[in-house]
Parts: C-alpha cells; structure tokens; sequence
C-alpha cells in the first residue's frame, strides 16, 4: 500500500545506513539506540495502518457491489413455482417478489440505496447509481398491480406489503429517504405514489408520545428507541426538500425529533446516547449500544445537510453532533473498531457500527463541521479496519445481527453477528464513498510513521520522520 510504514528491508538499509556493526556477516548484527533509528521499525498491526489511495478504496467497494447486483433480483415470480411472471396485470395470490439475498424493500436496503447514490457521486461510477434506479423502477412499476391484488383479495407479498401498508418506521423511513435523494438527482423516476405513501405513514400513522415524539409500544408502552431517530427522522427532512410550501412544517419536524430525542436519550457523562427510554421507568438503564449510536449520529448529519445553516436550532444539532463525535473517538478501539457496547472495550468488534462512524466523522470534515487534522486518522483508522470485513466475494462479515432492547448487559454481548445481516452492506459503501471524498478532499500524509492530516498538499510524497527538533525525509 502507498505511503505504508516501512518495512523490515527498508529498515535494513537504513540500519546499515546509520551505521550498524560491520562485522561477522554470519553474525545477526546487535540492535541498539545507536545504531538504529527504532522509531522507524514495523509495528505488528492487527489492522492496516497508513494512508489509503481512491483506487483501493474503491476496489474494496466495487466488491460489495458486484456481490449486491448478483444477489439482489428484480423479478416477480410465483411462490409456488418460482416461474417469472412478466404478466403484472394479470398475475394471481402467488404472485411474490424474487426472493435473493436480501429485501429490497428493508430499512436496511435504504441504508444501501443512500450508500449507492453516494458512491455514485464520490467515483463517477455509473454501475452504483444504476443499482439504485433498476430496483427503484421495478418497485414502482410493480407496486400499483400488488396494491390491486390486496384490495381485491386482501392478500400481498410480505416485502410489498411494507412499501404499500407500513406498519413501522422500519417500514418506512429509510426507503422513504432514499427515494427522496434519488428522485432528486433523477426527476424521471416514477416514485412519487410511493414517497407520498410513506411520508403520510411517518407523519401521520407512527405511535407516538404525547409531546409527538416517535415511540413504540414495546416491550412497553411508550418505549423510546434509539433506532427511530433514523428511522423516522432523515425521511422528513429530506421530504422538506420537494415539500413546497410546506417546506418548512417539515423542517421543523425534524428538528424538533431530534431534539427531543437527545432530552431522554443523551447522556452528557459519556457523549454517547443511550438504547432506549422508557416512560415509566424512574431509573434508564444506559446501554450504548454501537449501532444505535450509529443511527443517531447519522440522523444528525442527515439533518444538517439538508437544513439551511442560519436555521433556528441548527446549531444545537451541531453541537450535539460534535460532542458526540468526542465521544465515539475517544472509544475507537486499537484495531480500529468500535465494541458492541461502546463503553465496554470486552465486547466484541462490530463492524457496521464502525462502518457508520467511519462515514459520520469522514463527511463531517468534508463539510467543514469538524477538524481533519484532529479526527482525519479516526476515520482513515475505521475505514482500514471495515475492510478487514470485506471477503473476497464482496461479503461483509462482523456485522450484529437484527437487535431489540434490553437492559441488562449479556444481551448486547451475545447477540450474534453475520455475514447475510443485512445491516453492514449500506454502511460499508456510504463509508468507502465519504473516505473517496476525504482523500480528494483533504491531504493526509505518513509522518513519523503516523497518518497526519494537513491543511494543505505537502511537497514531497516521502514520509517524514524527527530525529530529535530535525524534520528528516525518508530517502
């Protein structure tokens, strides 16, 4: 990798170089401050460590994708048969989507639909936005004739029937924004019955507290999760953007959840947030749990990119932002990774929590919000460490599984991680793309053997190294 620390045959010739005993060539030369500039010898990382060039970045990228275009069809088959129906007008109760690896209609797919569409701009690679706009055609072509078998015959595929009757934010929210963002870099396509479907769910259908706080009733009632921030929230904020004159009715909205999110589920001892929150509770249990977090911090970016910056209130969601990037940095684990539970470093590694975190803070120096020399290395550190996860086949592994609340700590421990959890494709490609940018972006460089940001382009492409107040170039 360019710019690598260096490695054990380089530090040879520079021991020779600095002068190390001449003697016995049979003999393994004696090591010692004099002689050898230790400094420069070859840590024995878990992860990769230094800087990452575009090209691997999106090598590593285009992976996820070539293995999501092969296991994510765009067919109608019959559940029975499994034939493919073209037929759509006159297709029966059997009538299903293919079923391929993963839903196209889950919260997680709108996760991977926003990843793509910000991959495409990062690379310029059209194959990212195309992966976007077939599925996003199919569904809205097939959506009206599945819409007119379930009020004929009140039966519907289970993945459609969460694009045409949500029931959840699950349901709604994350497609619902994806769709937004993709009809406004494509005003051709045809999703706007489906937009207007889950946004009148999300507005008007959720459970809610009495102060309108999205909320669900488990496993109790009035129970606040931590998930629904993005779940609910990116999805209004992002429809204020072709709401027209109610432009503002939703921008409010989503300032307002946002804040009153952060009043039961901030924890300021920590800068992190909390799982969940429940109304009748005297004591809240704080479980920082990874992904959550993950969710929270990427609903607050979701928001800021979309609100003007003299909105009323955009500055406490920017303040929030940054307290809870302290914290999560100061969490980063060695190897690169976030725990499972942020603050208990004897849980496990979890990758679409770093995934997220990796985006988070990468699109937040791109966006002038946070210092690059200051939180550059967290997120260059978090994107070598997804890529471990990365198989050749473009799988991603370490990835928690779906998870509901609870509290008390084994839970979080134990729940399982794998390869099909849907939850760590979106993050690892919304990841790759906001790293492309802060490399295009930014000029980070090996110095002293570390990965530094600087202001501007260095002069030369060596790594630097100090040798007492004496800034030395790597010859």
């Amino acid at each position: 990798m360019k710019n690598r620390i260096l490695s054990t045959a380089i530090l040879a010739t520079m021991l020779s170089a600095c002068g190390a005993p001449q003697g016995d060539t049979d003999k393994e030369a004696v090591i010692n401050d004099s002689n050898t500039p230790l400094h420069l010898m070859q840590p024995e990382y878990k992860t990769p460590y230094g800087v990452v060039s575009v090209e691997e970045v999106k090598e590593d990228m285009d992976r996820v994708l070539h293995y999501l275009e092969s296991c994510t069809p765009t067919r109608v088959v019959n559940e029975k048969t499994g034939e493919t129906i073209t037929d759509y007008a006159n297709m029966g109760t059997d009538a299903q989507l293919e079923r391929g690896t993963f839903r196209l209609a889950s919260y997680e797919w709108g996760v991977t639909y926003s990843a793509m569409l910000a991959a495409a701009e990062a690379t310029g690679d059209q194959a990212y936005m195309d992966y976007v706009i077939n599925r996003f055609n199919f569904l809205a072509e097939v959506a009206p004739y599945f819409r007119a078998l379930h009020e004929t015959h009140g039966k519907i595929d289970p993945q459609m029937r969460q694009i045409l009757d949500p029931h959840a934010l699950d349901d709604a929210g994350a497609v619902c924004a994806a769709m937004v963002k993709a009809q406004l870099k494509d005003p051709s396509l045809p999703v706007t019955p489906l937009i207007e479907n889950y946004i009148n769910y999300i507005m008007n259908g959720e459970y809610r507290l009495a102060d309108g706080t999205f909320a669900r009733t488990r496993p109790f009632r009035n129970t606040v999760w931590l998930d629904d921030m993005f779940m609910g929230i990116p999805p209004v904020a992002w429809y204020s953007v072709i709401a027209g004159d109610e432009q503002s009715r939703y921008q409010a909205e989503a300032v307002r959840q946002v804040l009153q999110f952060a009043e039961r589920m901030w924890v300021p001892e920590k800068n992190l947030f909390r799982h969940g929150w429940v109304e009748s509770m005297e004591d809240h249990p704080s479980f920082h749990w990874g992904r959550a977090n993950g969710w929270a911090i990427l609903t607050m970016c979701e928001v800021l990119d979309v609100l003007p910056e003299d909105y009323p209130k955009r500055d406490e969601i920017m303040t929030l932002y940054r307290k809870h990037v302290r914290g999560l940095a100061a969490l980063q684990s060695g190897e690169g990774f976030w725990h499972q539970l942020l603050d208990r470093n004897d849980s496990y590694l979890e990758t679409s929590a770093t995934a997220i975190y990796a985006y988070c803070i990468a699109h937040g120096i791109n966006k002038g919000w946070l210092d690059a020399m200051t939180y550059g290395p967290v997120a260059m550190l978090a994107w070598h460490a997804v890529t471990t996860q990365i198989d050749e086949q473009g799988q991603v592994g370490g990835t928690c599984v779906g998870t509901g609340m609870a509290f008390d700590p084994a839970f979080y421990y134990y729940r399982p991680v794998h390869k099909m959890a849907a939850h760590g494709y979106g993050p690892v490609i919304w990841a790759g793309a906001e790293v492309i940018n802060l490399l295009k972006n930014q000029h980070p460089k090996m110095n002293d053997s570390a990965v530094q940001f600087y202001r501007t382009e260095q002069k030369t492409d060596k790594p630097i190294f100090h040798e007492g107040n004496v800034e030395k170039l790597i010859l």
